[in-house]
């Protein structure tokens, strides 16, 4: 097997990953699975667009990728601290008496 060969089904297993979770995206029973989801996707893109990268030998998809991942870092900060303060999906740890 070359290295080329190893990139290509590297690249067919993280399509294959996407794929399972984009099942968990659609099928998330609560919107924090749903971010996660998300968040592992596209992370699971930037890793397929820096294998498509390297086996053409093309420089420009791994700076895509590197920007796409930086971006989606960004992006999944303010669906955290969204659902922080909107309290989604967080079950209410309040003593007796408090308010929630």
């Amino acid at each position: 097997m070359t290295v080329d060969g190893a990139f290509m089904w590297a690249l067919i297993l993280l399509l294959f990953s996407a794929m399972l979770t984009l099942i968990r995206l659609l099928a998330g029973p609560t919107i924090p699975d749903r971010a996660v989801a998300l968040d592992s996707m596209t992370t699971t893109t930037a890793g397929a667009m820096v294998i498509y990268g390297v086996v053409t030998r093309q420089a420009v998809f791994i700076d895509v990728a590197l920007v796409y991942a930086v971006l989606s870092y960004i992006a999944t900060l303010y669906i955290a601290r969204y659902l922080v303060k909107k309290r989604v999906g967080v079950a209410c740890e309040c003593e007796e008496g408090e308010a929630a």
